[in-house]
């Protein structure tokens, strides 16, 4: 039996799709995409420490949305881990969930919890797992959580598995608002009237804000028109981003939660405000995105 630590945390950043575009179907159904991924400080907590016996506990202001068993991949993050280690991962853990994450919203909430939770047990059960396993592992449990293992900007392709980080990539101010709506990915995916459609184009050499709006705009994400006849709320929130002077705004993921990126983190602070008050019932957070990792930083 390894050695444990008395507790470890980790975040569980939300994840924002600044692009997705849908490129084909492989023959078993799923969906093949290249999307340039960032992620925000704004996201879940997780906590693990030792306990008589598996435990997991929830709070925050969505934990009533959470799953329990099988349905719930914090869980499902702990249970394959441990087969995976073996004798070496045998002692009970606690994991604590701060679900601050809308669920069902497009930002890759459950599948940072099961990243962080990953990360969480391989340090609390001292594990000597590289890289490459513990994104194997993710993969096991869906197509987004070797993504939110790396947490930082990349571009994703394959089914969301082959990642490419990106160096010098900067951090963006943005305002994420959700309509208070719950989509179902596999409703969205089953709506798309294409999925062959071209790939990202190039990113440009230089990533600056300024750039990086440029070549947003010749970029989409292919699952918002579906996503919009299933939830046309959708588009009040763009309108919304638009209208309190976001740069450029777009539904991330399948949705309904979108973003709108802000010339710095006070007008996107002041943009919140203003959508908050105009529309308390809707879910609306102001936060900025995790920069480029330093070359040669793991997971």
């Amino acid at each position: 039996m390894s050695e444990t630590v008395a507790a470890v945390a980790e975040a569980a950043p939300a994840k924002i799709n600044l692009a997705l575009h849908v490129t084909g179907r492989r023959p078993d159904g799923y969906h093949l995409i290249e999307s340039l991924c960032v992620f925000t400080a704004f996201g879940d907590q997780v906590a693990v420490g030792p306990a008589p016996r598996d435990l997991f506990t929830v709070s925050g202001p969505f934990a009533q949305d959470i799953p329990g068993g099988v349905d719930n991949l914090a869980i499902r993050a702990r249970d394959v881990l441990r087969k995976a280690a073996g004798s070496a991962a045998v002692s009970p853990a606690l994991i604590f969930l701060e679900k601050n994450v809308p669920a069902s919203s497009g930002v890759g909430g459950g599948s940072s919890d099961a990243a962080a939770v990953l990360r969480a047990l391989k340090r609390f059960w001292k594990l000597d797992i590289d890289a490459g396993v513990l994104a194997r592992i993710g993969l096991a449990l869906g197509a987004d959580v070797p993504m939110c293992l790396h947490a930082r900007p990349l571009v994703a392709r394959g089914i969301g598995e082959v990642i490419q980080p990106l160096e010098k990539f900067p951090s963006l101010a943005l305002v994420l608002v959700n309509p208070s709506v719950a989509v179902a990915t596999p409703q969205v995916f089953a709506a798309l009237a294409r999925r062959e459609n071209p790939p990202l184009p190039p990113l440009p050499a230089r990533r600056d804000t300024t750039s990086l709006l440029g070549w947003l705009a010749t970029t989409r994400n292919d699952l918002m028109a579906p996503a919009l006849d299933l939830a046309p709320a959708i588009g009040d929130t763009l309108t919304a981003l638009s209208g309190a002077g976001a740069a450029f705004a777009r539904m991330s993921g399948s949705g309904a939660t979108c973003f709108g990126i802000f010339s710095d983190n006070t007008a996107a602070q002041r943009a919140a405000n203003a959508i908050s008050t105009a529309r308390p019932d809707w879910f609306v957070a102001a936060t900025e995105t995790t920069a480029s990792a330093p070359p040669g930083t793991g997971i």
